[in-house]
């Protein structure tokens, strides 16, 4: 049973019902805008360019509300800002629903990336109110978060083919049923109190919007030029002034031993190599599915429903294998099951470079990648907070969701730049994606590897 600080007391089943449902908007949120935004800029007059600019936004947003929300969470209470977090995200899918523009989609990716926010203070009060049940609940919380980023693409594609901004409303909702399972959440352990370091954290922020500016935008800039190597220079400045601020402060906005306990930086590692080799492959796999054979040399000729059919089928998979991932940390251990969801994605490139000419081929891989998939994002999430105490719970979840931001965005950069660099005048070619699967390949297994070193070791204090 989960219970509340002030006594109020939830069956497990219902809490884990209620967090499942915020991970849901979490999920649809993070799926149904990307399939939009094409025919949102033909509806709004969004030019290319502006629709680079609200991804952008979107992934500054995350890379700024991360540590804040973690830190927040941490020190003032775990609900409250996921309530707060609930709101912000409710609010920005509304907002781009009832008044589509340029201006309002721009607020509302910002709003809505206090998502970030979701999984790190669920795993707080998870972890005080049934910590019996935390691995299997993890395991809940991403399957339900892979399934819905799938279910949220399919619906608004299929919306936006009669009208581009009907598809907004899909968020909407799902943000209702949210806020009313925040209601029903109880807390999680005792706030540890302090006070937010402002220097620090804008420090922070300015060295990871630098980083995630640079890494995002570097193939539109051009890698090597002005904008790329300003924005990416600032980043790193940013990040070095705050490790400087924040391992001489009383009040640090990160305790910097955890970026270094061994248990964190392993787990870290791996979900970094992974979400490189995983979520960064994301892009160029719809890009293979819709090329023509006749055209390209390769593909599927597949349309938007189709790919965005194939997508959710990757997270049908993903769902299966998040749901046995605390069996699977049990029979085959922590560093088994890591290493095993490595190997797994590594073993699905392999089987694209020798086979990809079939739908059954190609589709057979993917369903590979789905169950590595699932398995090291539910894996990793519940293995990151078990060597740290509990009021840093959160913050050493957010560390993670950062190495999966930052893993994905250098994963696609790597990506876009094999694909641009092996390219010919007519396009990608088929020697691309060999390159493309043998890069993804590698970095997997070096992923498994690092899996193999996790130890649990003690718990920081």
């Amino acid at each position: 049973m989960g219970e509340d600080l002030r006594g109020r007391r939830l069956p497990v089943g219902a809490l884990l019902g209620s967090m499942a449902t915020v991970e849901l908007l979490s999920g649809v949120t993070q799926g149904y805008l990307t399939p939009l935004l094409p025919s949102l800029g033909d509806s709004l007059q969004i030019t290319a360019s502006g629709q680079t600019r609200i991804y952008l936004l979107s992934q500054l947003a995350f890379a700024i509300w991360t540590p804040l929300l973690a830190k927040l969470g941490d020190s003032f209470g775990y609900r409250r800002f996921l309530r707060l977090s609930i709101a912000l995200v409710a609010a920005g899918s509304l907002i781009m629903a009832i008044a589509p523009s340029v201006l309002t989609i721009s607020v509302g990716v910002v709003l809505q990336g206090a998502v970030v926010g979701f999984m790190p203070l669920l795993i707080g009060i998870l972890r005080h109110q049934a910590p019996a049940s935390r691995r299997t609940g993890i395991g809940l919380l991403v399957g339900v978060l892979t399934a819905a980023v799938g279910i949220g693409g399919v619906v608004s594609g299929s919306l936006s083919e009669r009208s581009a901004t009907l598809g907004l409303w899909v968020a909407v909702p799902v943000a209702v049923l949210a806020v009313i399972a925040g209601f029903l959440i109880p807390d999680g352990a005792p706030r540890s109190g302090g006070r937010i370091p402002i220097v620090s954290f804008a420090l922070l922020s300015l060295g990871l919007a630098g980083v995630v500016a640079a890494l995002s935008l570097g193939a539109d800039w051009g890698w090597t030029s002005g904008e790329t190597i300003g924005a990416m220079s600032v980043g790193v400045v940013g990040l070095a002034a705050w490790i400087g601020v924040d391992s001489a402060s009383t009040f640090p906005m990160v305790d910097l031993r955890m970026l270094v306990h061994p248990p964190v930086a392993v787990i870290s590692g791996v979900t970094f190599c992974l979400a490189f080799s995983t979520i960064g492959f994301f892009g160029a796999n719809a890009v293979f599915l819709g090329s023509s054979p006749d055209d390209s040399g390769f593909g599927l000729s597949y349309g938007p429903r189709s790919i965005a059919l194939v997508a959710l089928a990757l997270n049908v998979f993903a769902l299966a294998s998040s749901l046995s991932t605390a069996t699977m940390l049990r029979r085959l251990g922590e560093r088994q099951t890591l290493a095993l969801s490595g190997a797994l994605i590594a073993a699905s490139f392999g089987s694209l470079l020798l086979w990809h000419s079939t739908a059954l081929q190609y589709l057979s891989a993917i369903a590979l990648l789905g169950i590595g998939f699932g398995g090291y994002q539910a894996s990793t999430r519940a293995l990151c907070v078990e060597s740290v105490p509990d009021r840093e719970t959160a913050m050493a979840a957010g560390i993670n969701e950062l190495a999966l931001s930052m893993g994905a965005a250098i994963g696609a950069a790597t990506v876009g730049a094999i694909l641009s660099a092996t390219s010919t005048s007519a396009g990608v070619t088929m020697q691309s994606y060999v390159w493309l699967w043998c890069v993804c390949a590698a970095v997997a297994l070096v992923g498994a590897g690092l899996g193999l070193c996790y130890r649990k070791g003690a718990n920081l204090s």
